[in-house]
């Protein structure tokens, strides 16, 4: 009886002890999300923020969870839509940090809303790791929030690459100098036309035309027609994805006659080819990627196989290493402590998608500038520490 007893003790022992093992196997890092799934950047947010957080998390559960010291934590994603407004994306980022309480966050989307939470977000003390803000305001930003990372480029950067293209053509004699200039006016377009009419003048570039147009713009009839009266050589629009399309619809639509035709966000996304098919070809846009490095390849692949869609050709790739990021440094750091999180991204290098991410003063110096659409791919034909794979070619007309 004893012996039955005593046998029955050791057996309920090892059943506790597996279950605790199976316990501490399951431990929890819970990540907070929010970003449009609604309003003018919904669609946006929908290629380029939302799929490469289900992958990761995917994928980083796959491979049994985050690492910190000697356990593993399973990310659990809580996930808010912030309906491309920045009073409820605020909003969202009080109640993750105090009602769910969550360890990390990921980046809002967009320029206008990573600066207009970043207050709230510095407050609760989360790393904050930007991955689609493009704004001259980021050296300023990362003193005024030192749990801030930029990883996308400034807007003179990016209004540089496009200028810097229209001048290669310019020198192999495919476009003159006259330019239409147009804008979306909130933060990210109003900053990017800032950069980019000193460097048009200082290039020796005549702007014929000039407008802007509010976000969410559905009629841009008018902005082409004016813009082809000028009669200019090349024509940039600093846009988000909806008046992207519709800028250039269009202008394939009254047959805008330019060398140069560059669009802002949305260009990059694979259903802007499958849109104007053809017309695409030679559309130069922000962004672009190097589809020559294996790593970019590889990140394209397996984006597919897990979300059923294709990566944008631009900050898609940036998302996702942005999110490296954040899970090597808390790695690095060995704990869930915040600010050695923080102090981790600040001191180390980091193997991403994009190659090596080394922040400097919390910026990522190096980025893709500007793509073109070439045989059915947005390749980088501009870029600041980052090879391109192509140099950019004239537009051959809308047919």
């Amino acid at each position: 009886m004893q012996r039955r007893m005593f046998m029955a003790f050791a057996a309920s022992v090892a059943a506790f002890a597996l279950l605790g093992g199976a316990a501490e196997a399951q431990k929890v890092l819970k990540i907070g999300a929010s970003a449009p799934k609604t309003g003018p950047l919904g669609g946006g947010a929908a290629v380029t923020h939302w799929p490469n957080v289900k992958l990761w998390v995917e994928e980083v559960n796959g491979r049994g969870g985050i690492r910190i010291g000697d356990q593993q934590y399973k990310i659990e994603l809580v996930e808010y839509d912030d309906q491309t407004n920045p009073e409820v994306a605020i909003q969202n980022i009080q109640r993750l940090a105090t009602v769910d309480k969550v360890d990390f966050i990921v980046t809002p989307y967009s320029t206008g809303i990573n600066v207009a939470t970043a207050p709230m977000i510095s407050q609760h003390g989360f790393p904050h790791i930007t991955t689609s803000a493009a704004t001259d305001g980021i050296e300023e930003f990362a003193k005024r929030w030192p749990n801030s990372f930029w990883m996308l480029g400034t807007a003179t950067q990016l209004a540089k690459g496009a200028v810097d293209s229209l001048v290669k053509l310019r020198d192999k004699g495919d476009i003159g100098n006259k330019v239409a200039l147009v804008n979306v006016t909130d933060a990210f377009g109003m900053e990017l036309v800032g950069a980019a009419k000193p460097a048009l003048s200082e290039a020796g570039f005549e702007i014929v035309y000039e407008a802007s147009f509010p976000l969410g713009t559905q009629d841009l009839a008018p902005i082409i027609s004016a813009a082809k009266a000028a009669a200019p050589d090349a024509f940039i629009a600093f846009s988000y994805p909806g008046e992207t399309f519709a800028l250039t619809e269009q202008a394939q639509i009254q047959g805008l006659d330019v060398g140069a035709f560059y669009v802002g966000v949305g260009t990059a996304f694979p259903s802007f080819a499958e849109r104007f098919g053809k017309a695409a070809e030679g559309i130069l846009g922000i962004g672009g990627v190097n589809i020559d490095d294996p790593k970019v390849k590889d990140y394209m692949d397996r984006h597919k196989a897990v979300t059923s869609q294709s990566p944008d050709f631009w900050a898609s790739a940036t998302t996702y290493a942005g999110l490296q990021v954040l899970e090597q440094a808390i790695e690095k750091a060995g704990t869930k402590d915040r600010a050695a999180v923080i102090q981790a991204i600040k001191d180390n290098t980091f193997d991403t998608v994009i190659g090596q991410v080394k922040f400097n003063n919390n910026i990522n110096p190096n980025v893709w500038t500007v793509g073109q659409w070439r045989d059915g791919n947005f390749v980088a034909v501009a870029a600041d520490g980052m090879e391109i794979s192509q140099e950019p070619v004239r537009k051959q007309g809308w047919e």
